[in-house]
């Protein structure tokens, strides 16, 4: 079910929607070491989210720093340039709710696609442009949130304000036809990881 809620303006409503589910920017931690035992990360997820699923409230983020704080400040300049650059308009990205899973696009672009926005340093810029492609860091967050929305297509959009005017902007297209293995795989990690969500529960419970 899509909201149309705005992670910005809406903040307080928008992590009290969040909780208890498995959102695009945690996917990362269960989808690492694919095919071996979860690390602390996903451990530590798991229990926050059987914690968030009892109390039916969101566990404060307490998650700041230089890089969000510039993601904030640069993605509206982000937004306008990929618009002026492909003669459309972003709309609201709203909040998917699946139920366990959930997923927040910076965009919405036409009635078949999103984008998402990373505002980034010039060395991780440059990086990714010689590289091409996706950030690996944002593989699985970009994948979910094809999976989890239902859209055809997602324009990974990164900015990098310190680069020379006219290249600032660097944007890779993934379609849901890209993504069918990386599909199959989170279903087969998300289905070993709810049992452990399960499990905490019943440690905090007592049970």
């Amino acid at each position: 079910m899509w909201h149309d809620i705005d992670q910005t303006r809406d903040f307080d409503e928008w992590w009290a929607m969040r909780a208890g589910k498995v959102g695009g920017s945690s996917l990362g931690k269960i989808m690492a070491n694919y095919g071996k035992a979860f690390g602390d990360p996903a451990k530590k997820l798991a229990v926050n989210l059987a914690i968030e699923q009892i109390t039916r409230e969101p566990l404060p983020s307490g998650f700041s720093n230089q890089h969000t704080e510039r993601g904030h400040e640069q993605e509206p300049i982000a937004n306008q340039l990929y618009s002026d650059m492909f003669f459309c308009d972003v709309t609201n990205g709203g909040f998917y709710d699946n139920g366990k899973t959930s997923v927040s696009p910076d965009g919405l672009v036409f009635d078949d696609g999103m984008i998402e926005i990373k505002c980034v340093i010039a060395s991780v810029q440059f990086e990714t442009i010689k590289r091409g492609g996706i950030d690996p860091k944002y593989k699985w967050q970009c994948a979910f949130e094809l999976k989890e929305s239902g859209r055809d297509w997602l324009d990974y959009v990164s900015y990098c304000s310190e680069f020379p005017e006219g290249k600032r902007l660097y944007v890779h297209r993934i379609t849901r036809g890209d993504c069918t293995e990386l599909f199959s795989k989170i279903d087969i990690r998300l289905a070993e990881f709810w049992p452990l969500v399960e499990a905490n529960k019943k440690i905090i419970m007592g049970i």
